[in-house]
């Protein structure tokens, strides 16, 4: 190997990496330019390019713009069809968009390839929930809640499902245990749960005047 070869082998290397970061990082920017420009005119096709379109998805979500979002997880998952967290985007964005089957179809492809982290099942938890199905709802936040038992958001939401189901003891257990927890980067969380337990705590069973005969 001569002299010069080594420094352009280097370079190339260099470039090389710095088009891969930027390939798979496009999507931290709050600009989808960045993402549409890789996607065309990137020397990278396949599963690295379904990156990119993750990317720009992942900003039309952040902003509401939910069609795109799926259009732009839908090519990426055409990509790189085994990768989890494309899924369980192109749930958020369906789940959003009201689209509340498909959204629960896609947290459900998520779980299966990835069976591991809480959030899938605590967003599952939300779709089956809005779609009325709390038994199943619960269920999937119970999962959330024995993966992640500090997140206080999941023991609030399964307290909501509780509620709607009527079942106003287990609700408050978990209002209780989400007043208890670390709040993370949501504060409104221990407020709201403070509320429904004054709310539970205000309830009034309904009496029934016998009238006298």
């Amino acid at each position: 190997m001569t002299r010069v070869t080594v420094p352009l082998l280097i370079v190339l290397g260099v470039a090389i990496g710095l088009s891969t970061h930027t390939v798979v990082n496009c999507g931290d920017e709050d600009e989808p330019d960045i993402c549409s420009a890789v996607i065309g005119f990137s020397p990278f096709r396949g599963s690295l390019i379904a990156f990119a379109y993750e990317g720009r998805g992942r900003i039309a979500l952040r902003h509401g713009n939910n069609g795109r979002a799926i259009a732009d997880f839908n090519e990426a998952i055409h990509l790189n069809p085994n990768r989890a967290s494309l899924y369980r985007d192109r749930a958020q964005a369906y789940r959003q968009n009201g689209e509340l089957s498909l959204a629960i179809a896609d947290f459900d492809e998520a779980i299966a390839l990835d069976p591991k982290p809480a959030m899938p099942y605590h967003e599952r938890g939300l779709a089956l929930a809005a779609k009325g199905d709390l038994d199943r709802a619960i269920l999937s936040y119970s999962t959330a809640v024995r993966l992640a038992p500090t997140d206080a958001r999941t023991r609030f939401d399964r307290g909501l499902a509780f509620l709607a189901r009527g079942q106003a003891d287990d609700a408050r257990a978990d209002f209780e245990v989400a007043l208890t927890l670390p709040p993370g980067k949501d504060s409104r969380t221990r407020d709201a749960a403070r509320a429904k337990l004054a709310e539970l705590a205000h309830a009034e069973p309904t009496q029934v005047s016998t009238p006298r005969r």
